[in-house]
């Protein structure tokens, strides 16, 4: 996982500066946008990620030196290395899915994305959680699909029996397979949620990475 590589080293503190105040999240997001969506002014990024002028000059620049964007008159854009990566994401982790509000929602907004084969990695749920409350979303719930049904950690009814409509959105749209997870972050408000389904999401990557590598 290329892009796992590629977040340690850019979020790195640079002696004797601070560390940055970018996130792996915010560097997620960015070249999802810009892979999927074509040339992104600076000005547009900063909006888009909720980050300051100096922090979005900071991340273009560390991304420019990774080789993973460039500059041009249009904006920024991927290399090739840039959509290695962004097509290694894509291959492991959905678009983002708004969920409808339900008696299941801890928040105003719920956003909802699946990892392939990710439910072999999951606990209880609770590192997917905790990743999303540092991000400040109000939580994270995790599903997987095993079996042929989604269920929560812990639990062995399957999630329809819980939120029938909310599973029936969730298997149409995002159409998990054998083994694959769901995170949904969510919060009050609609960026926060979506970072934090994204922050589950990259933990669950790294619990994925780790296990390779410990069982090659």
């Amino acid at each position: 996982m290329k892009f796992l590589e590629v977040i340690d080293e850019i979020t790195k503190k640079i002696a004797p500066g601070q560390l940055p105040s970018f996130t792996p999240v915010h560097i997620f997001t960015f070249i999802k946008v810009v892979g999927s969506r074509g040339p992104i002014g600076r000005a547009k990024i900063s909006l888009i990620l909720q980050l300051g002028e100096g922090a979005t000059r900071t991340l273009i620049k560390r991304l420019q030196r990774k080789g993973v964007i460039e500059s041009t008159k249009f904006g920024c854009i991927l290399t090739d290395f840039g959509k290695e990566i962004f097509s290694d994401l894509n291959s492991r982790i959905s678009e983002d899915l708004e969920l409808i509000p339900s008696s299941y929602s801890v928040s105003r907004f719920n956003i909802a994305i699946l990892v392939k084969g990710a439910a072999k990695v999951i606990g209880q749920g609770v590192e997917q959680r905790d990743a999303a409350l540092k991000v400040g979303a109000s939580g994270a719930t995790t599903l997987v699909y095993t079996n042929g049904k989604l269920t929560m950690p812990g639990l062995k009814e399957s999630f329809s029996k819980h939120s029938p409509k909310i599973h029936d959105i969730l298997i149409t749209k995002l159409r998990p397979d054998e083994g694959d997870s769901i995170v949904i972050g969510s919060a009050d408000d609609k960026k926060i949620a979506e970072f934090g389904a994204k922050a589950a999401a990259l933990e669950t990557l790294k619990k994925l990475f780790d296990k390779a590598h410990t069982n090659p």
